[in-house]
């Protein structure tokens, strides 16, 4: 194998095809035939007794998704390593880069992760009877790589104690308002993949002016996507500038003062892949938690637990949540991320000064 370069700035030179659909890719072969959930990969998963999974899925919904797959297959313990999406990137790529061989199985809120990591021959193609049977192409990997295990929104909200709702911002324009000054709050993009995706699909949708306006309006500036949600919950600002939509679900279903908004310039979408490592050290407790995470089981549980959206058609959306398909959205484009995503933190930083 080619030494593993881990860089975001030129994956993509010369592949400008990737642009044109969610998950292609330059080296193209067949995607192995559906691995079915069998008695002989639960015996050898329990054999090797251990998954390790790193994830930047909210640690509350990661922790609950691991025990439900060890109560299912008993025998077979779950590691859940979580951190926001660009330390598991930094991470994997330290650790491959001193001959560590760490981790299983993989998710990130960045899907242009996944094309770097095919590209270095770090994944192993493995696809799930229920990925096969149920999930639509642009959702999976045409080599089997990976495939969608989680979509969701970046979204605009506010605190209902704060801001009546006549006079909460309807669209990524309102939020430029001088009312608003000193009461919004943003994640960034250097430290958070949904921010990371939901910026590139702004400032191509938007422009940088926007960001540049924005940016008068003396934010409160945060790391995580899920740290607007829970700083607006406890009225720290009145309204978020972006910040993940299952964590609006999650708070307003507890009873906390917050509302969620879908701009009608449309909102940013964001895909969390999932996929397995070809060095993963407990290979088929890997496989078996892969198949696990896209069963229609383990898609109910992220939807009504962990307030995100699910693409397996034997799912229910929860009561009470705006249907996904009633919601405008921004175009999601990993390729055109991973071209881009070095000159958007840089870009970012020099705007906001963080």
């Amino acid at each position: 194998m080619r030494k593993m370069k881990f860089s975001r700035r030129d994956v993509l030179k010369g592949s400008g095809a990737l642009a044109f659909t969610v998950y292609a890719s330059p080296i193209r072969a067949a995607a192995p035939p559906p691995s079915a959930i069998t008695p002989e990969l639960i015996a050898a998963a329990r054999k090797e007794g251990n998954v390790i999974w790193y994830t930047s899925v909210d640690l509350p919904l990661a922790e609950k998704v691991a025990k439900a797959f060890q109560d299912k297959y008993s025998g077979v313990a779950v590691r859940v390593e979580r951190t926001g999406a660009e330390r598991v990137f930094q991470r994997i790529g330290q650790e491959y880069s001193s001959n560590i061989r760490a981790v299983d199985i993989v998710n990130s809120s960045d899907a242009a992760h996944f094309i770097v990591w095919k590209r270095d021959g770090l994944l192993a193609p493995y696809v799930p009877e229920d990925v096969a049977k149920h999930y639509p192409s642009e959702h999976k990997d045409a080599d089997g790589m990976f495939a969608s295990f989680r979509v969701w929104l970046s979204i605009i909200a506010y605190n209902t104690n704060l801001v009546k709702p006549e006079e909460a911002p309807k669209s990524f324009a309102d939020l430029l308002d001088p009312k608003w000054k000193g009461k919004i709050i943003k994640a960034h993009p250097g430290y958070s993949g949904t921010i990371m995706t939901a910026t590139y699909q702004m400032q191509r949708d938007l422009g940088w002016s926007y960001f540049e306006k924005l940016a008068l309006q003396n934010i409160m500036q945060v790391q995580s996507s899920a740290d607007p949600p829970k700083k607006l919950a406890l009225g720290e600002r009145a309204v978020q500038a972006d910040g993940n939509e299952y964590n609006i679900f999650q708070l307003k279903e507890q009873g906390r003062p917050v509302e969620p908004v879908y701009a009608t310039e449309g909102s940013p979408l964001i895909v969390g892949p999932n996929g397995v490592f070809k060095a993963a050290p407990h290979p088929n407790a890997a496989r078996l938690m892969q198949s696990y995470m896209f069963s229609a089981e383990a898609q109910q549980l992220i939807i009504d637990v962990g307030g995100l959206r699910s693409l397996h058609p034997q799912t229910r959306e929860k009561p009470g949540r705006k249907p996904f398909r009633e919601i405008k959205t921004m175009k999601d484009d990993p390729a055109a991320v991973e071209k881009s995503s070095e000159e958007i933190k840089v870009r970012y930083t020099k705007i906001f000064g963080v």
